[in-house]
């Protein structure tokens, strides 16, 4: 995969970064690593917790898929949890996404993420505007989080718990005049005392898509289907649907209703495995009738 360094006299630059020498010549960005190719600026930004419940990695892959199929930027950090949630979101939906790394582009960090990497690689950019070995040492991450801020429009914390790097990226998005939103969540521990006090001291709520309208124009109308996925449907349309899909499709659909159903129980109902469930679920959510909710549930889009 080619590189290339952006300076800033370089037109390819995303113009967005230099809002970050505005605010002191000591935060600016000298430089930029470009892995892939660089999609429209700014986006959405997408942060929180590496180490995230299973609602909050839901809810970033739903944000992430929602933008993505809108042709929204999606950006974040590479990180574990709802970063990597993010990103695969947009990803699946067939969106671009753009990943600031907290080192160098020739560190493969996380390990666990090097498939993450190469599809991000082919539909979006990695950047870092740390040379190539420089290592993941804790105080780069908090660095990178103010080219997250500066290459977005809007900052969206899923969760975040009191002392999350992800308060960081808010922080720098309000200084910048970005929007920040967050996530609701539950009062009872400690997972999201920092995106609900961003809430109490004046952020935006976000429910769904639908909140980001007034930024985004493409997120108060229906999802787009991007090229690639309108092949494929148009494949399909050209062929007759096996009858057994067909059956699967209709049986799921009279499984659920309004009131959330958990996947495991659809999958077990209708003899599906976890990849098969994914694929039809996929489609009937492409085509209005479902929709995934956090905590691995689904429920009827139009009931």
């Amino acid at each position: 995969m080619s590189r290339l360094l952006l300076r800033p006299d370089d037109p390819r630059r995303p113009a967005c970064l230099s809002d970050l020498a505005e605010l002191g010549d000591r935060y600016r960005v000298p430089s930029l690593w470009v892995e892939g190719d660089l999609p429209v600026l700014p986006g959405v930004a997408v942060v929180g917790a590496r180490v995230a419940g299973a609602t909050g990695q839901e809810a970033a892959r739903r944000i992430g898929s929602d933008l993505g199929r809108r042709g929204v930027t999606v950006v974040s950090g590479f990180a574990r949890g709802v970063d990597a949630g993010a990103h695969r979101g947009c990803l699946a939906a067939g969106g671009r996404t753009v990943a600031v790394l907290g080192c160098g582009l020739d560190v493969d960090y996380p390990p666990e993420h090097a498939a993450l990497r190469r599809e991000i690689a082919a539909s979006g950019a990695l950047v870092s505007e740390y040379e190539g070995g420089d290592a993941p040492v804790g105080w780069r991450f908090p660095q990178r989080n103010r080219i997250i801020a500066a290459l977005s429009r809007a900052v969206i914390v899923v969760e975040a718990g009191a002392g999350s790097g992800a308060l960081s990226t808010a922080r720098w998005a309000a200084e910048l005049g970005r929007e920040v939103l967050a996530v609701p969540g539950s009062i009872l521990g400690p997972a999201n005392a920092g995106s609900n006090r961003l809430l109490r001291d004046g952020a935006r709520p976000y429910l769904d898509v639908s909140d980001l309208a007034d930024i985004f124009s493409e997120c108060a109308a229906p999802p787009r289907l991007d090229r690639r996925r309108k092949a494929q449907r148009a494949g399909r349309e050209g062929r007759t649907a096996p009858l057994q899909g067909r059956d699967h499709a209709s049986r799921l659909l009279a499984l659920v209703s309004a009131e959330p159903v958990p996947r495991e129980l659809i999958g077990r109902a209708l003899g599906l495995g976890p990849s098969g469930l994914a694929v039809l679920l996929g489609e009937l959510e492409l085509e209005g009738h479902v929709r995934s909710l956090p905590g691995g549930l689904v429920a009827r889009a139009r009931w």
